[in-house]
């Protein structure tokens, strides 16, 4: 299948040998037995109808390897007659879709889960080289989650009039679809937007970030490749406009956004006034509780996934790090030695821990706020001294200590690598600290005790708790916040909701 006028293709590759922990990493790549290559074409266009089309807008951009700060390939960028176009192709496809027994909607999202499995490498190392994450973390979670999700919607579809017994024997789809999807896990949150659509007879338009574009049309193949029928999922790329063009277009009667809480507040308004429904999971500030009688190395493994992860572009990432005074000075030196474990650097390398920051952008957002939280008076720690690679967007996982929660990386989104570490004296003043936030998506609670997990946890105002773990995912469990951090749940029974006339 040809995805572009022009037909050369690059090479992208993932190194199966650990770089020496010494130097620093070399990006310049040769072929070898263990390497494998996919093929990225020069040019991608819109994914309409059924079929790749040239964008009306005539205009295309460069999505960057945050790595390497070189471009990938050119992606479309979609204008508003190319949105036109494709919410006109799912609105034609979507009467037939609802009409197709459940079953026959159910095939073809297996055979999608199926084909994604047996793509996942080539969509692994996709994810990794537009995104700069880890290509382990790419192959071991954001791919088996992409495919499990439709794997899990599929067996929704034959069941919706059990799931709401109150809705009559088939409840009706709500009809087209916008979603509107991150950089941080661009295949899988296409994945949680797209399946439990489908599931409920609903036809979509997504719209991946301007910065990681390429497992989303990826995706668009192999919607190809199972022959979904045209028209049911179509794929625009492109910036802020496109996805104004989206929300604001009549056809469009439901709105799935995942995003940055100020973006969410804006969607929010521009439907205010109209009958679409929306759904909003948006930004976090997280606390990760650790009581004095909790198992520390087990607890300061959870800080590492719960802030490390994925670089902390994660929205749910246990940003603040709440310990009981008695346990402070322990768990900072155990967290200190296991920063120094971490490796930095090539994402394609299948050892290394933490990959590159998304963009150039980021990357400055980021610095900011080191710099805000040392004129505040926080103690910055940069205990990870490994050389970083000379080209690329790079940011070494580290922590302040000396935090108040009136401090400015203690109250505000940062998304990257940067945990803020504070202190309590009693299970109240840990609740009243964790909970004083405009956010509520998460939180996990570290303990022995199995009253105290389930006691701090029902005082949580938070969507998500995780108890004695952080950062584990299912699609049958509902995920979803509180306050500013959006409203709506994605996955699970809970999730179908938003789908449904009911």
């Amino acid at each position: 299948m040809d995805t572009s006028a022009e037909s050369r293709t690059q090479s992208t590759l993932i190194n199966g040998e650990a770089e020496s922990a010494s130097e620093p990493v070399q990006w310049e790549y040769s072929p070898a037995p263990e390497r494998a290559a996919v093929e990225i074409a020069d040019r991608y266009d819109l994914f309409i109808n059924g079929k790749f089309t040239a964008p009306k807008s005539r205009k295309h951009f460069a999505t960057i390897n945050p790595a390497t700060e070189q471009v990938i390939c050119e992606v479309a960028e979609a204008g508003k007659a190319d949105v036109t176009a494709a919410v006109a192709a799912a609105k034609a496809a979507q009467p037939k879709w609802a009409r197709l027994k459940p079953q026959e909607r159910a095939k073809y999202m297996y055979r999608i889960a199926r084909r994604i499995q047996e793509r996942a490498r080539e969509l692994a190392i996709i994810e990794s080289t537009d995104g700069g994450k880890p290509i382990r973390e790419s192959r071991d979670v954001d791919v088996p989650l992409a495919a499990q999700h439709f794997f899990y919607h599929a067996g929704w579809c034959d069941k919706l009039r059990y799931a709401f017994p109150g809705a009559g024997r088939d409840p009706k789809p709500v009809g087209v679809c916008g979603q509107i999807i991150p950089w941080n896990f661009p295949l899988l949150m296409a994945a949680w937007k797209i399946a439990p659509a489908l599931a409920c007879g609903n036809t979509c338009v997504l719209k991946p970030a301007e910065t990681t574009p390429l497992t989303a049309l990826r995706l668009a193949e192999i919607l190809e490749e199972v022959e979904l029928p045209a028209g049911v999922v179509n794929i625009i790329t492109g910036g802020p406009e496109s996805g104004r063009a989206l929300v604001e277009h009549n056809d469009v009667k439901k709105i799935a956004f995942t995003g940055s809480t100020e973006v969410g507040k804006l969607l929010a308004k521009m439907v205010a006034d109209t009958d679409k429904r929306i759904t909003l999971e948006l930004g976090g500030k997280s606390p990760n509780i650790i009581f004095a009688d909790a198992s520390i190395d087990q607890a300061v493994e959870g800080i590492i996934s719960g802030i490390y992860f994925n670089q902390g572009h994660v929205c749910c990432a246990g940003s603040r790090l709440l310990v009981e005074e008695g346990a402070v000075d322990i768990v900072v030196d155990k967290l200190t030695h296991r920063l120094q474990s971490l490796r930095v650097g090539d994402p394609l390398d299948k050892n290394t821990d933490i990959g590159a920051i998304n963009s150039k952008a980021q990357l400055s957002t980021i610095h900011k706020y080191l710099e805000a939280g040392r004129n505040e008076g926080a103690a910055l720690h940069e205990v990870n001294g490994q050389p970083l690679p000379r080209k690329g967007y790079w940011c070494r996982p580290c922590f302040f200590t000396g935090v108040q929660p009136s401090h400015v990386v203690a109250r505000e989104e940062i998304f990257g690598p940067v945990l803020a570490v504070m202190s309590f004296r009693t299970p109240e003043e840990a609740l009243e600290r964790a909970n004083n936030t405009p956010y509520g998506l998460a939180a996990g609670v570290w303990t022995d005790k199995g009253s105290k997990i389930f006691e701090i946890a029902r005082r949580l105002d938070a969507g998500v708790v995780w108890c004695n773990t952080y950062n584990k995912f299912d699609a049958a469990s509902p995920f979803g916040g509180f306050k500013e951090s959006g409203f709506g749940r994605e996955g699970g029974l809970q999730g179908l909701r938003a789908y449904l006339e009911l």
